[in-house]
């Protein structure tokens, strides 16, 4: 006999259906008006969202059947877990294609799918701090502005260094403030591409600064959060990865890559992942990861781009928004307006454009200086018509 919960309708072969209630009632005109409304405004923003890092070209269409279902990928991915309906299997294939983007060692690497950038990061300095508890935190003002709040709320020391007029942290600085607490372990959180100029911290000279102190015990986190998957795809790049001496980095997935939602990467040697495992009973894995209940679909949406592009559209992507990046320097250049961008960043960083052209255009200000990011749904016409919109500015605040 076939057990069945109360109120559970029993099927053929001992499945069990829980019957669907049917809604209360449905959305009001109002309501309904209001989403339509949102959409009409997302529809028009969308090309002309050029400040941020969120690639807007992408197809998802063939996965969207999966969202019918409650799924979940609590826990370790690497391990079996008693709750089935999640896709492990689909994040350990991601997290191999990102070992190789990142040099990692074939042996001692880890990893797993987090929603987001911020998250990945918190993750690095956790490992980090369970490691070096004592540990002092570097990182550069020109850093994202989430790594304060995470330093805040895992409460480590830490201490901010200057930034170079590229973005890169300033290493004289760097070196004297080590020099100073030379006898605590630095934790250094390296940027792969700063926020707003697309710098990137050289991994050499700050092992440099370890070896001129002697300094044997120490952490670099890289966060790679958009060049992460742009220095894979480039000549020569600096030094960044774990083949460069990294113990943690973080990658964004809907940066370059692109998704419906924030989703990203997170990246360890798993040596040091080992040691800061928690066994779990009630899901039956081991506690690795930052959050409990983790998004089921955002491994789907990475495995199906890495699948559906490979390493050559990848690397077409990054060819085309390098090149997409000179032309909207040079475009700008012809109206008067000094631009320019880091080597192998598609970042491309001028002055702060006038208030009105902020209401009309999505673009990314900090102080006195902006930026534009030139991902795939950037096309040459609207580098133009950017371009022509802020040349009507500059003539209007000038006259």
């Amino acid at each position: 006999m076939v057990s069945v919960a109360p109120g559970s309708i029993p099927l053929q072969h001992g499945r069990v259906e829980t019957p669907t209630e049917p809604p209360v009632s449905g959305l009001s005109p109002g309501d309904q008006l209001r989403l339509d409304e949102l959409f009409e405004r997302f529809e028009h923003l969308n090309p002309r969202s050029i400040g941020y890092p969120c690639n807007q070209t992408w197809d998802y269409s063939s996965l969207y059947r999966f969202l019918q279902f409650s799924a979940n990928n609590i826990g370790d991915p690497f391990q079996g877990s008693i709750f089935k309906m999640n896709t492990h299997e689909f994040e350990r294939e991601v997290v191999e294609e990102f070992a190789r983007f990142t040099q990692a060692d074939p042996d001692d690497h880890w990893g797993y799918v987090t929603a987001g950038g911020t998250e990945g990061n918190m993750y690095g300095l956790y490992l980090a701090r369970e490691l070096h508890p004592e540990g002092i935190v570097y990182f550069s003002e020109a850093s994202h502005y989430s790594v304060a709040k995470i330093l805040r709320l895992q409460n480590m020391r830490n201490i901010m260094i200057r930034s170079l007029p590229s973005g890169e942290i300033d290493y004289e600085d760097l070196r004297e403030s080590i020099r100073i607490h030379r006898d605590v372990p630095p934790i250094i959180f390296a940027n792969i591409g700063t926020t707003m100029k697309g710098a990137v911290d050289r991994l050499d000279r700050i092992r440099e600064i370890f070896e001129r102190f002697a300094i044997q015990s120490h952490y670099i986190h890289a966060d790679a959060a958009l060049s992460g998957m742009i220095l894979p795809f480039v000549n020569n790049p600096p030094p960044w990865n774990f083949a460069d001496g990294v113990d943690s980095l973080s990658i964004s997935g809907h940066k370059l890559i692109g998704a419906p939602l924030p989703c990203g990467i997170a990246m360890a040697r798993k040596s040091h992942v080992d040691r800061i495992a928690r066994s779990v009973e009630y899901v039956g894995v081991n506690d690795t990861t930052i959050m409990g209940s983790r998004s089921a679909f955002s491994p789907l949406i990475l495995w199906y781009a890495l699948k559906k592009l490979h390493e050559e559209g990848l690397a077409n992507i990054v060819r085309r928004s390098l090149e997409l990046a000179d032309y909207a320097i040079g475009k700008l250049a012809s109206i008067g307006v000094e631009a320019w961008r880091n080597p192998d960043s598609i970042t491309v960083v001028f002055p702060r454009p006038p208030a009105p052209l902020m209401e009309t255009w999505v673009i990314a200000p900090q102080g006195d200086i902006a930026h534009i990011i030139t991902l795939p749904h950037v096309s040459r016409e609207v580098i133009d018509a950017f371009v022509a919109d802020l040349a009507t500015a500059l003539s209007a605040t000038q006259g």
